[in-house]
């Protein structure tokens, strides 16, 4: 009986090690097709880029080109005029995106701390930002600043993130909110007995508690605002471009810039993996800002609760 047991015991723990296995198998092989999924567009992207007209024109070469061209690289920098572009994208985003998180922080704080009158109605006013269409909003906001003589230049961009009415910012004061709400009210009251002001508790106590929820504003604020370029082409005119404003119009930069060189025909010169090189070239600072935060970004999110746990 014993030794019954034992086999039986035996085979059920085969049994159970055999489907765990199963169902790791299975778990792993569907990571690897959605994870392909995500990363077939970049890696076409990011090998066809590097193919000369030759390989193009091959059919037999469809992923790893004879040779490295360089030359996709090289026009594409000059098209995008990538030094001034990127400029123009990085201090816009980067002032935008603090002047966003700022002004969402002493918001939230204000809405999770104080009994301020009509509370509710002002929640149901920031709610409505967000869920209102950008569009509907976008011809009022450029005739009013047209009329304070704004349009091209940065400022329209910059005073819609400092008065709370920048990309999103609905959410960010809604994740600060929360963040200010988890925390007992005690230790605010406990830092005023001990002769501390409004502002020092909310500089010493509620900042460094939201931290993760700063984190968050800054990095999603600086994205949306780096690849904004609807809003921005309507502020900036011919002014300013900034790196995805000159994508959008990537051609028609080809063209002009190699017809008023002297160089081949630009209309028929441009091909798809000059294409593919400016794209990469724009999608290449928010790679490096994701691979080098990486690890801030995914504990801002667990910490701030933006999943809903």
């Amino acid at each position: 009986m014993k030794l019954k047991k034992k086999k039986v015991k035996a085979i059920s723990l085969g049994k159970q090690k055999r489907q765990e296995i199963l169902k790791k198998t299975m778990l792993y092989a569907l990571l690897v097709c959605i994870g392909f999924v995500f990363l077939y567009p970049f890696l076409y992207m990011f090998i066809n880029s590097f193919m000369s007209p030759e390989d193009l024109m091959n059919p037999a070469i469809s992923w790893i080109p004879s040779k490295i061209y360089f030359e996709n690289y090289k026009k594409a920098f000059a098209t995008l005029d990538f030094g001034k572009s990127f400029w123009n994208s990085l201090y816009i985003s980067l002032i935008a995106a603090v002047l966003q998180t700022a002004v969402a922080a002493v918001t939230g704080y204000g809405l999770a701390r104080f009994n301020v009158k009509l509370k509710g109605i002002i929640m149901i006013l920031i709610l409505a930002t967000f869920v209102l269409p950008v569009e509907t909003l976008l011809i009022p906001r450029y005739v009013m600043f047209n009329s304070y003589k704004l349009i091209d230049s940065p400022l329209p961009t910059w005073l819609s993130a400092f008065t709370g009415q920048g990309l999103k910012s609905a959410v960010f004061i809604l994740v600060f909110q929360q963040i200010f709400n988890s925390y007992p009210i005690s230790l605010d009251e406990a830092a005023e007995l001990d002769g501390a002001g409004k502002y020092k508790v909310f500089y010493k106590i509620a900042l460094p508690i939201a931290k993760p929820a700063i984190v968050l504003s800054m990095l999603f604020s600086f994205v949306w605002y780096w690849n904004e370029t609807r809003q921005s082409g309507l502020y900036f005119g011919e002014v300013i471009k900034t790196l995805p404003m000159k994508l959008g119009s990537f051609a028609a930069s080809y063209a002009s810039l190699y017809e008023a060189t002297g160089g081949a025909d630009a209309a028929t010169s441009i091909n798809e993996a000059v294409t593919l090189a400016g794209t990469m070239l724009s999608c290449l600072p928010i790679l490096i800002m994701f691979i080098v935060l990486q690890k801030q970004f995914v504990e801002s999110i667990e910490k701030s609760g933006i999943t809903g746990e």
